[in-house]
């Protein structure tokens, strides 16, 4: 089997199995859950800025949605949180960052406070 075939088979099974090389021919799997099936991280949620204008919707799936004023859903993209830091690409096809510090998020100059 091509690792093609392999790795579809593995994605309909609902689990990858990695194969970490161990000595010269020991081969020991290890198993990783789907995305879908891995705990969030503690930044998803929502988060505004204190006027409430901006709000960035972090979603458990990797997804953001960003509301502006009364424009819900102004850019929608994915995202990756690195430690602190936190990347954004547009669906549109920029990108941007920002970073996490007691509880704020730091983004384009402003700061994003957790909703509760």
């Amino acid at each position: 089997m091509s690792r093609a075939q392999l790795f579809a088979v593995a994605s309909i099974l609902g689990a990858l199995t990695i194969f970490i090389p161990k000595g010269h021919a020991e081969m020991i799997p290890k198993q990783v859950a789907p995305a879908d099936q891995r705990q969030p991280h503690p930044y998803v949620g929502m988060w505004v800025t204190a006027d409430g204008h901006i709000r960035h919707n972090l979603l458990p799936n990797g997804r953001y949605d960003e509301a502006r004023g009364n424009r819900e859903s102004a850019y929608r993209g994915r995202y990756e949180v690195q430690g602190d830091d936190i990347f954004y690409w547009d669906d549109t096809g920029f990108t941007a960052d920002g970073k996490f510090v007691e509880g704020v998020l730091h983004h384009a100059g402003m700061n994003l406070y957790r909703k509760k």
